[in-house]
């Protein structure tokens, strides 16, 4: 699972840096975690499983580059949002083509039933793994 998770996430990171985005492995696995809405930092750091100050140092770096901001929680006036821009957005839409191609050819090598139990057996390793499901 290692191997494989590794070779998705290092085919996503080619792409992007192809397409003109440089996104580290670190702040890609702050960034995915991103909300919609937003994020708070300590949330972030969380689940990603890094420290507050590691996934400040990350969030500072996407600042740097455009993709995220930092912006008054609306339900929480002392704390802060990491929401994220336009250019983020971008981010994730290609990172998402990447990942749909590498479905596709993983579907073509196993054959749509393989696929079809791998995905369900990993949704379920996922209920006992990701406590942030």
């Amino acid at each position: 699972m290692f191997v494989s998770h590794r070779s998705i996430e290092q085919r996503v990171l080619a792409r992007l840096r192809e397409s003109g985005y440089e996104i580290t492995a670190a702040q890609g696995r702050v960034f995915a975690r991103i909300g919609p809405d937003g994020t708070r930092l300590t949330e972030l750091a969380d689940s990603a499983q890094v420290t507050k100050q590691t996934a400040g140092f990350l969030v500072d770096q996407l600042v740097r580059g455009g993709y995220v901001e930092r912006v008054p929680d609306p339900s929480d006036a002392r704390a802060r949002l990491v929401r994220m821009l336009p250019r983020g957005r971008l981010v994730q839409e290609r990172a998402r083509e990447v990942e749909d191609e590498v479905t596709a050819e993983w579907t073509r090598h196993l054959g749509e039933p393989a696929m079809a139990t791998l995905t369900q057996t990993m949704g379920r390793l996922r209920e006992i793994t990701d406590p942030y499901a």
